[in-house]
């Protein structure tokens, strides 16, 4: 049943599976949809969209399947909406007129609707039957009934039973830029959950089960708290080109040390690329070497990278290509960073830069060796899912070799 709709949604990238789809034919089959075209609209999305940002995709899916297809009374036509744009206004009711308008009630009011629309041929201003402006009319708007249904225009008498209107829905930005909440909700998804430390947690279904072999005495059995067991290292690149994009790191900063949030998190400063070191201030006073850092770390611990991972390739490539006059780094960058992805089994980078700039630049040759995304509520909630469940990492073309005279 009305399986070409279920492919037009997955036509339009809507993420709907088998299981989904037969929810919804069980919700249709104990009539649900209350039998209307409308009525399946809202059933549908409610079962096959799981995110606020596919709703526009499902708009979309749903008006090319039912092309041709009045959907409601209530959706009204292009010529009725231009009636209703020059409002002309008219004399108000009478208190005994009011009072005799006030005995149509909804449904009453939604039929007669469905009448009118059928009849009326034009606009029409005033008067007490048509859809128009003015008037003692429930239909429309500018008039004077107090309990009618709004249709376009302001609602300046404020006494309107019910508003139709057109359905519209714009497009949600998946490249937005996060602000510190969505970054926050983003980072609850980066936990492996672990019951550990001491026993204080009340296991009620162990109590019950305990309590049922004593007999019905009480037994109260205690646990261990479930924890977030994630260790989070970050790694941020800080100045220069990074200056413009510097309050959205600090978003992602403020979300990501919020006490409690993992096992354990650090956060570690650079300039460009890594290096021999690390610095635990941004003012580059105190140096942590990067084989401390990776000998004082297992594999499993999570890094996460920030930076737009541009530079001169030089910086990259070459030994004694620091950005740094007096630092004469022996070991090309890539190098550190190649042995940062060989110690760590999930690392991200996260690259404020626009995806559209990273082609035929050191972000793409950086690419090559870390997984990267933007840092966008997109690019987050994929990193994210990576570093929990790991699967295939963005693909990226192949680059440039490092300078094998280092």
């Amino acid at each position: 049943m009305l399986i070409d709709f279920l492919f037009e949604l997955r036509r339009h990238k809507l993420d709907v599976s088998t299981h989904e789809w037969m929810a919804l034919m069980e919700a249709m089959a104990l009539g649900l949809h209350e039998s209307s075209l409308d009525g399946f609209y809202r059933l549908a999305r409610s079962i096959c969209v799981k995110d606020v940002t596919d709703f526009d995709a499902f708009d979309l899916a749903f008006s090319s399947y039912f092309k041709g297809i009045e959907v409601d009374a209530l959706a009204l036509a292009e010529e009725l909406w231009t009636w209703l744009k020059d409002p002309k206004k008219f004399a108000g009711l009478t208190p005994e007129q009011r009072r005799a308008l006030e005995a149509l009630d909804l449904e009453a009011l939604r039929e007669l609707f469905k009448k009118r629309l059928e009849e009326q041929k034009k606009r029409h201003d005033g008067g007490n039957r048509w859809i128009g402006t003015g008037g003692r009319s429930p239909f429309g708007h500018g008039g004077f009934h107090p309990t009618g249904l709004r249709i376009g225009g302001p609602g300046g008498g404020r006494s309107a039973m019910q508003v139709a209107g057109q359905r519209r829905y714009r497009a949600y930005r998946k490249d937005m830029i996060l602000d510190v909440r969505q970054i926050d909700v983003a980072l609850r998804g980066l936990r492996q959950l672990g019951r550990e430390g001491a026993e204080d947690e009340l296991d009620l279904d162990e109590t019950v089960d305990e309590t049922c072999r004593n007999a019905g005495e009480l037994e109260l059995i205690f646990r261990p708290p479930r924890r977030n067991r994630v260790k989070l290292i970050l790694l941020m690149d800080v100045g220069g080109s990074m200056d413009p994009h510097a309050e959205l790191a600090s978003r992602l900063f403020t979300a990501a040390s919020r006490a409690g949030r993992f096992a354990s998190f650090r956060s570690y400063y650079f300039h460009n690329c890594v290096y021999e070191s690390v610095y635990e201030d941004a003012h580059f006073r105190r140096p942590v070497s990067v084989s401390d850092l990776l000998s004082g770390t297992d594999r499993d611990h999570k890094l996460v990278l920030v930076g737009d991972a541009l530079m001169h390739p030089s910086e990259l490539l070459h030994a004694g290509g620091s950005i740094y006059y007096h630092h004469q780094n022996r070991t090309p960058g890539i190098e550190w960073l190649r042995r940062i992805a060989n110690h760590f089994r999930r690392l991200a980078w996260l690259n404020p830069e626009p995806r559209q700039y990273w082609p035929h630049t050191t972000i793409e040759i950086i690419a090559s060796l870390i997984p990267m995304w933007p840092l966008t509520l997109d690019g987050l909630g994929e990193a994210v899912r990576y570093l929990i469940r790991g699967g295939r990492a963005p693909l990226v073309e192949p680059v440039v070799p490092i300078d094998p005279g280092y």
